[in-house]
């Protein structure tokens, strides 16, 4: 072998190998490893970003945003979509170490308690709300804003629901945009209360974002610098980047079983079997997951077959359900004397100026974030006959697919639920990949995101012909159905709720710096509103980068509804678990960050008790 990083890593007696150095693999990573008499290992795709000195794309929180089509990301795209007018979206995945934790906004929030207690109910035990909180805390240190800060910026906190001893750094930023300043009270006048604490189980309201962010340093915090960056010199530890699993090496054992052994992998143009004692743990998160266990001979027997990959289990919930967030940027022109993000990004001397305070005394734009959010049930913003149409035609889907997912999905909309169906995050700077600023013109976005979809996709390998086997080089094909079949009432909810959009920028105080609607465009005389939303959210709807759902918990069900069980452990194999974004069966009313790491939190705990009652 001439690859002496490969050939060393090969060479070790590992007990775990963890396929995936992203927002999971590194935290289940960091906790395996705790138990010194264990050998760890992961293999990441992508570089190490936390020994280069230019890393300020990922590491200063201002400049988010800029990692994405670079080399730290995958650059995956979806197929043509016909909900979406044939359109193909861009899917940033991280691919460095640290994965997407490396690339995302630094949102920290969780769903409603509800969210999780419909896990449960599918038949997921142990993964409902009071079961998971000990893991949210588990993963975080959160940083109190002092008594001035929360009075000024109305960040409010709950003491009890916020961890103070985990690794990842939270808090509320030093500081914020001018725009938030009239946040709260436009919503208030709106009817919609300022929460005391979104991580408390019950996020409706409106509040500010906590961060991923480290108060002290005002850097990013994510799991390669607070997971294994501080016990990178554990002996029982070891990183292989660089490196791609090609597939999960399965072997027959004596009863004829199936059972992971370990993994082939390439570094460079050389290639090795790796071995693990105990478990392969795939963290490869809702992409690639699927796609490593489908080039490993698990999946649909016809996407097997097509792909001339040997099927050696068949089970066709492999790469389905896949459920993302669906988000609209609406576009209001702004005064020009406010100043906007776009500014530093489009002038150097502000750019240079914007440097210098950072890295002088880590103030200025790069530690403003955007944090003004605020997330509504339906039956706060729609009349009471349109919230009803929509109950009723929950209930028909629910009743047509018979899946209980989708009547737990479908009970949202019933009379006196407060899930926060739509989300809404408002900030200065023109966010739209569509809209074209014009010169010497100011603008705020104000983003829509729909949380409980009923639009279900896939992931799968693609076909091959004249007898050739795809291969991990292969882009999986990423279909997520925007839109379509039970998903075409998504669309409705979209574009009912840009009403909502409009309302929160015509009330006051916020009304104060829009000055009017540019994109979309408002109604012609020969068009409606409802015709313009109709339109805008079917030409311009984009995803809000939360995939989940392809190994999703099977629950009751098992094998007949999904890929792994409550343990995490794929069906119809030993030594083999995802832990990652993808074992979620049903999507929740939140940015995802925080629900992954409580996922690797408790995933890496059930390694270790399963393996203590053992003996």
């Amino acid at each position: 072998m001439g690859n002496p990083t490969l050939e060393h890593f090969a060479a070790l007696q590992l007990d775990y190998i963890i396929i995936g150095g992203g927002t999971a693999g590194l935290a289940v990573a960091a906790r395996l490893s705790e138990d010194a008499e264990v050998q760890v290992g992961v293999i990441e795709a992508g570089p190490s970003a936390l020994d280069r000195e230019n890393n300020g794309a990922i590491n200063i929180p201002g400049r988010y945003g800029e990692t994405i089509g670079s080399e730290y990301d995958w650059q995956f795209e979806t197929i043509s979509q016909p909900g979406l007018g044939g359109r193909s979206l861009p899917w940033p995945r991280g691919r460095v170490l640290g994965g997407t934790s490396a690339l995302n906004f630094m949102a920290w929030n969780r769903g409603h308690r509800d969210d999780y207690d419909a896990w449960a109910t599918l038949g997921n035990l142990g993964w409902g709300w009071k079961d998971l909180l000990p893991f949210f805390r588990r993963s975080e240190n959160f940083h109190p804003p002092s008594a001035a800060h929360q009075e000024y910026y109305k960040s409010a906190y709950d003491p009890e629901v916020n961890g103070t001893g985990g690794p990842l750094q939270t808090s509320h930023v030093k500081q914020y945009g001018i725009a938030h300043q009239y946040w709260h009270d436009t919503l208030n006048n709106l009817g919609v209360e300022s929460i005391p604490d979104s991580l408390a189980g019950a996020n409706s309201g409106a509040w500010n974002m906590i961060c991923t962010l480290d108060p002290a340093r005002q850097e990013r915090s994510y799991s390669a610098s607070a997971y294994y960056a501080p016990i990178a010199g554990r002996k029982n530890m070891h990183i292989l980047t660089e490196a791609t699993v090609l597939e999960v090496i399965l072997e027959l054992d004596n009863n004829s079983d199936w059972a992971a052994r370990g993994v082939q992998v390439r570094c460079g143009e050389e290639e090795a079997s790796i071995i693990a004692t105990r478990e392969v743990i795939l963290s490869a998160g809702s992409v690639q997951s699927p796609q490593l266990l489908e080039l490993s001979g698990i999946g649909q027997r016809d996407i097997l077959e097509a792909a001339g990959i040997d099927v050696k289990i068949h089970n066709p919930n492999v790469g389905e359900n896949l459920q993302d967030h669906m988000m609209t940027a609406t576009i209001f022109e702004i005064p020009p004397t406010f100043p906007t993000r776009d500014d530093i990004l489009g002038d150097p001397i502000q750019r240079t100026a914007a440097d210098h305070a950072y890295y002088a005394s880590q103030t200025g734009p790069w530690t403003v974030m955007p944090c003004s959010v605020a997330y509504t049930p339906l039956s706060q913003i729609l009349p009471t006959d349109e919230c009803a149409e929509l109950y009723n035609d929950a209930q028909k889907i629910a009743k047509e697919t018979g899946r209980i997912s989708d009547a737990l999905l479908a009970s949202q909309f019933e009379p006196g639920k407060t899930r926060g169906q739509i989300e809404s995050l408002f900030d200065l700077g023109n966010w739209s990949p569509d809209f074209v600023s014009e010169p010497g013109k100011k603008y705020a976005t104000m983003l829509q995101m729909l949380q409980y979809p009923f639009s279900r996709g896939s992931i799968h390998l693609p076909p091959k012909g004249d007898k050739q086997k795809t291969t991990v080089d292969d882009k999986p094909v990423i279909d997520p159905q925007y839109y379509l079949g039970a998903g075409e009432i998504d669309r409705r909810i979209m574009a009912k709720a840009q009403r909502w959009t409009d309302r929160i920028c015509q009330t006051e105080p916020l009304a104060h710096i829009v000055r009017a609607r540019v994109f979309p465009t408002p109604a012609e005389t020969s068009d409606s509103e409802e015709t313009v939303y109709d339109k805008f959210v079917s030409n311009y709807t984009i995803t809000d980068w939360h995939p989940i759902g392809t190994c999703a918990m099977g629950g009751y069900q098992n094998a007949k509804a999904g890929v792994v069980d409550e343990r995490l452990r794929v069906y119809g194999v030993r030594g083999l678990r995802v832990i990652d974004a993808s074992i979620m069966p049903l999507q929740i009313g939140a940015h995802i960050q925080a629900t992954v790491y409580a996922i690797a939190e408790k995933g890496a705990e059930m390694i270790k008790e399963d393996y203590a009652s053992r003996g």
